[in-house]
């Protein structure tokens, strides 16, 4: 099956990031994956305006991890977006599924809970390498994609309180 490319799109359709606040949540399992993709969205972010001193970055230790660990960030800091960036390879007992399914359940319910947008940026994927083809490789990279979505959604939502 093809893959877009993550990191394709067009410059001049995102908004402008320079009055935004990001945090971003990174899981440190699987990190040769999860710290490419946190290169691509901070790389991403700042493209398109985002200052250093906007960009919060704190690490859990499993993808599991990220929905509390968003959580904490966005209750303790002033942010337009919360990036989530992941990692889970199918292994051979359902535990894959289970992390799946809850950290997609969980990322969607902080979106509804605290009207912010946490922007799911977790690679579920068969193998090593289909994940690393999307964290840098031939697929792109999802940090790049997820970025780019945070952008977009903390841009509609200033537009909406306006």
């Amino acid at each position: 099956m093809a893959t877009a490319n993550l990191s394709a799109y067009d410059p001049d359709s995102i908004p402008d990031a320079g009055n935004m606040r990001f945090g971003i949540v990174v899981s440190d399992w699987n990190k040769e994956v999860t710290w490419s993709l946190l290169d691509g969205a901070v790389n991403t972010l700042k493209k398109h305006g985002a200052a250093d001193k906007n960009i919060v970055i704190k690490h859990v230790p499993g993808s599991f991890e990220l929905t509390m660990g968003a959580q904490i960030l966005a209750e303790y800091d002033d942010l337009d977006a919360v990036i989530c960036l992941g990692c889970v390879i199918q292994g051979e007992t359902p535990h894959f599924k289970y992390i799946c399914q809850g950290v997609t359940y969980g990322i969607t319910q902080l979106n509804l809970d605290y009207n912010l947008p946490f922007i799911f940026g977790v690679l579920t994927t068969n193998t090593y390498e289909q994940a690393a083809e999307r964290a840098g490789g031939i697929h792109g990279n999802k940090g790049d994609e997820a970025a780019v979505t945070a952008i977009k959604m903390a841009a509609l939502q200033q537009e909406m309180e306006k």
